[in-house]
């Protein structure tokens, strides 16, 4: 598995939220405590994009088949035109009618809100819920709003996904799970690919000759006991060369970044699970418990054990 493709499949607490929304104008709906990522597609008309978490913001607006990737902000309005006032606040996965004398979306079909009528806005809303260190990692990738302008890559994605949202057949949530992951791969790699991207240095290296290769390696098997002559021998370039260009890739040395995913992990496996401080430094490639807490310690400012207490009891811990 690719290193995005990882990230992505790691980062995922459960399945994704798909959600077709067909509306005549005026209509607006405001989301709070909003996922951690949310990829808005418009389909056909026209819709606006605001982030009520940041007053600074800019009023964003949505050609057909633009897709908007939002991230970071727990607060943001959907709507068409901007200054309609919202109908409904979609909070918690439940939706709140606010009166404001206008209609309110109606379930029109599985996953299909609104009223249908000639001359309707057609959107697509995913909602990921991402998790952890790994999903930081994810999430670190992006702005808190990133626009996708309309592509015959992204739009063929999400006319597959616009045909499946209706259906109600075996295997849906499979199939919607995955398209969800297509257009939302389809959609980074187009942001990544704009002339003035800063994508970050392990993105970048992906694409880069034996230092991608490695990259795939150390997230494939972190557990592994790698030495940067072995990565070398399995890239085929002597051992001075691969770690040369590997840390002016990817910006830091290859056993240190193999270091700083191992920590991502381990503190993803102490938040999430019951394994034992020892059990999560053998699943992450530590023999000895005392070298992984002396290392996560280093990396984290705090020990194994107290870094469990602290994320479960709702403290702030910075990683």
């Amino acid at each position: 598995m690719d290193v995005l493709s990882e990230l992505l499949h790691r980062a995922r607490a459960r399945n994704a939220e798909v959600r077709q929304l067909i509306q005549r104008p005026p209509w607006s709906m405001a989301f709070a405590g909003a996922p951690s990522l949310t990829v808005v597609a418009t389909l056909g008309g026209h819709a606006s994009v605001r982030l009520d978490d940041d007053p600074q913001a800019a009023l964003v607006r949505l050609s057909a088949g633009d897709i908007a990737l939002i991230s970071g902000t727990t607060r943001y309005t959907i709507a068409d035109p901007p200054d309609t006032p919202p109908q409904v606040v979609i909070r918690g996965g439940r939706k709140h009618v606010i009166d404001s004398g206008t209609a309110v979306p109606q379930n029109l079909a599985p996953r299909t809100y609104g009223d249908g009528l000639p001359g309707a806005t057609t959107l697509l809303r995913g909602a990921y819920e991402l998790r952890g260190d790994v999903g930081e990692r994810l999430l670190d990738m992006l702005p808190s709003l990133a626009i996708v302008p309309a592509g015959p890559r992204t739009r063929a994605a999400l006319d597959l996904l616009a045909a499946e949202v209706a259906r109600e057949e075996p295997g849906q949530d499979a199939i919607l799970n995955r398209l969800l992951d297509l257009v939302l791969v389809l959609a980074l790699r187009a942001w990544w690919a704009r002339p003035q991207a800063q994508p970050p240095s392990w993105y970048r290296a992906l694409a880069t000759p034996a230092v991608g290769e490695a990259l795939r390696l150390l997230h494939e098997d972190p557990a592994q006991r790698w030495t940067v002559a072995e990565l070398a021998a399995r890239v085929g370039q002597s051992r001075a060369t691969f770690a040369a260009r590997f840390t002016s890739v990817v910006g830091e040395p290859p056993l240190t970044y193999l270091t700083g995913w191992r920590m991502a992990l381990a503190a993803d496996l102490l938040r999430d699970t019951e394994e034992t401080v020892a059990a999560a430094a053998r699943a992450v490639g530590y023999e000895d418990a005392f070298a992984f807490s002396v290392a996560f310690k280093r990396a984290r400012g705090v020990s194994p054990s107290d870094w469990r207490r602290q994320v479960r009891s709702g403290w702030q811990v910075s990683p």
